[in-house]
């Protein structure tokens, strides 16, 4: 039994007593994202079983949840929330890894309508991404080359996501009804309003979930300052893990094994190993913030401790 899953990351005694005896480690890979393909990384899953051997070799490594987007097969490139395509992915993904926690996206993609963000709960994860508000983002994707399926000149995105009270609100029942548990998506600390707002309508249930995104456009600056402004100002019974993109990916993830929280790594967020090295598969990504963790003295949680660490059920859900 893990005992204190949350506690007062900010409470410097607290965390000096806990320093050399934290709970173990919560490594979620993020496979594949909603964007970019094997354009950007030949290792970037696609496919439904591209996807569930991908997840299968980071479960091995060390991950005990999977994040993932669904890819529309006509559109290889182009994420799509499609409950048929989440159902089928999903089974997969338990077929070969019998007790991981399963995490669909209703982020989706620069493109994804708000209505179709619900789609993706219909398949019935046992987590699902949350996002606490709008954000805006600018950037190119280059061009998709023959012989990859569905070529294309290359992409130029300049998009606002327009979330509003009402819709996360109603995301957030939808999850309630059909017992997935949100984990909220923190991108800047404007967005507690959101959460708090959550909380007080009933819609969220201890331990509260959430995931800081730092290093993606109109996010808080992935900086150490921030990330401790943005852990001060946790809910009381939250668990927090850290994204960081691109670049930011180990430092942000290394902030966040040091701080007693959990860590996000995969090929969603950044196709390096190191400056100028290309990730070779998600696995190697869980690979190398396992052995951060282990020097740092944080044991890796195995999908169980997970699943008691999150308050989730300890039966994995069947598809």
């Amino acid at each position: 039994m893990i005992k204190n899953q949350t506690w007062d990351y900010a409470n410097v005694y607290e965390w000096m007593e806990r320093v050399s005896n934290m709970s173990p480690l919560i490594i979620t890979v993020a496979v594949n994202g909603g964007v970019q393909g094997k354009e950007s990384n030949e290792a970037i899953p696609e496919t439904p079983d591209q996807i569930a051997q991908s997840t299968y070799d980071a479960y091995n490594a060390g991950a005990s949840s999977v994040h993932i987007h669904g890819r529309n097969p006509v559109c290889l490139y182009d994420n799509i929330c499609d409950e048929g395509i989440y159902r089928e992915i999903n089974r997969m993904v338990r077929e070969k890894c019998p007790d991981i926690i399963i995490n669909n996206s209703t982020g989706g993609g620069p493109k994804t309508t708000m209505e179709e963000r619900f789609n993706g709960l219909k398949a019935m994860p046992e987590l699902a991404s949350l996002n606490m508000g709008p954000d805006m983002l600018r950037f190119q994707i280059k061009p998709r080359k023959a012989p990859l399926a569905h070529p294309h000149d290359g992409l130029c995105f300049d998009e606002t996501t327009p979330y509003t009270y009402g819709i996360v609100e109603s995301l957030a029942r939808e999850m309630k009804a059909k017992g997935i548990k949100p984990e909220m998506e923190l991108y800047h600390p404007g967005q507690y309003w959101v959460s708090q707002e959550l909380i007080r309508l009933g819609l969220l249930e201890p331990p509260y979930l959430f995931q800081y995104v730092l290093g993606y456009q109109t996010a808080s600056y992935p900086s150490p300052e921030n990330v401790v402004n943005l852990i001060k100002q946790l809910p009381k019974g939250s668990l927090f893990s850290m994204i960081g993109i691109g670049k930011f990916q180990w430092i942000m993830t290394t902030m966040g094994i040091i701080l007693g929280g959990n860590v996000r790594v995969g090929l969603e967020d950044n196709i390096y190993a190191e400056r100028g090295v290309k990730l070779q598969s998600n696995a190697e990504a869980v690979e190398k913030i396992v052995r951060i963790a282990r020097e740092l003295g944080r044991e890796i949680a195995t999908p169980q401790e997970a699943r008691e660490i999150m308050g989730l059920s300890t039966t994995p859900s069947k598809y």
